[in-house]
């Protein structure tokens, strides 16, 4: 936390320069080339290699500048997204479960409980609604949903055979 006038501009300063390089990634993402690869590894290392006189912010500067590699990951491969709302998103179902209901009481209320939450994001995730894939599961509707393994495997490889 800035207490000082100088360390509140500091602050701004790298925060400004850290969503620009963010906005710069996110660009390279849509369409990567060499140039502007290197580019962006050489504005990381001026970014995060910079000392501000702000001790707590130098301190975490460098601890971000250790982990060049893994925050740098989509310059190796575009495809991989820049943060992590997705894994975020996944995990919100069970934690509201578990706060509103407390825990289950056995291992198998557990395991019933996870299989069902994964069930129904791999529907989400597929554009199926849950209850119409678990009534043709249970034979009480036939929707014609495959199976969702056979679905997964379809989006994978589009390619018929």
């Amino acid at each position: 936390m800035p207490v000082t006038e100088a360390q509140r501009a500091a602050v701004a300063l790298v925060r400004h320069l850290i969503w620009w390089l963010y906005r710069d990634l996110k660009l390279y993402r849509a369409d990567p080339s060499a140039q502007a690869k290197a580019g962006l590894k050489a504005r990381f290392d001026r970014l995060f290699g910079r000392t501000t006189g702000f001790a707590e912010l130098d301190a975490a500067l460098a601890r971000l500048k250790r982990r060049k590699s893994e925050l740098l990951v989509a310059l190796e491969r575009p495809e991989v997204p820049l943060n992590t709302n997705s894994s975020e998103q996944d995990i919100r179902d069970p934690v509201t479960i578990r706060k509103i209901s407390g825990s289950t009481r056995s291992e198998d209320g557990r395991r019933c409980r996870d299989t069902f939450l994964s069930l129904k994001k791999t529907c989400q995730k597929n554009a199926i609604s849950f209850w119409a894939y678990l009534g043709d599961r249970l034979g009480i509707t036939t929707h014609g949903i495959a199976h969702l393994p056979d679905l997964i495997r379809q989006r994978a490889d589009p390619k018929p055979g």
